[in-house]
């Protein structure tokens, strides 16, 4: 089965979910629809707790081999890559894929926004009024 997001193929948890669903749905005890909602749902949780609760960060360098961008999702993919994270640890791997999207709050330099509020960006040359 083939669902149209691709985070839980980068977790043990996210693959065994997924295994399970392809089974449930062999065996007609689930909808493919219900099992695509709860990939979706799986998804949205995991980069939620992501994002609020994993402050760490790391650097990588590598080759880029190709990258894409379609509907404002870039997606990365770099080939011998070392990947060095807070606390010195690295880990070299032979290939890395990396998916990134427009967070709906951030700003859009297209057009001329610099907050995630979408106020649009001041000229250099405006001056600020007082109330």
């Amino acid at each position: 089965m083939s669902y149209p997001y691709e985070l839980y193929r980068g977790s043990s948890v996210g693959i065994g979910l997924a295994d399970t669903l392809d089974s449930l749905i062999s065996s007609n005890e689930i909808t493919p629809q219900l099992a695509v909602r709860i990939m979706e749902r799986y998804d949205k949780v995991v980069c939620e707790v992501l994002s609020k609760q994993v402050k760490a960060k790391a650097s990588f360098k590598g080759h880029l081999h190709t990258y894409r961008n379609c509907d404002d999702v870039w997606t990365f993919y770099a080939r011998n890559c070392v990947l060095k994270m807070e606390g010195n640890e690295t880990v070299s791997v032979p290939k890395l894929k990396i998916i990134s999207c427009r967070h709906p709050d951030a700003a859009d330099p297209a057009k001329g926004q610099t907050k995630a509020t979408g106020t649009p960006a001041k000229d250099k040359g405006e001056k600020e009024k007082d109330a």
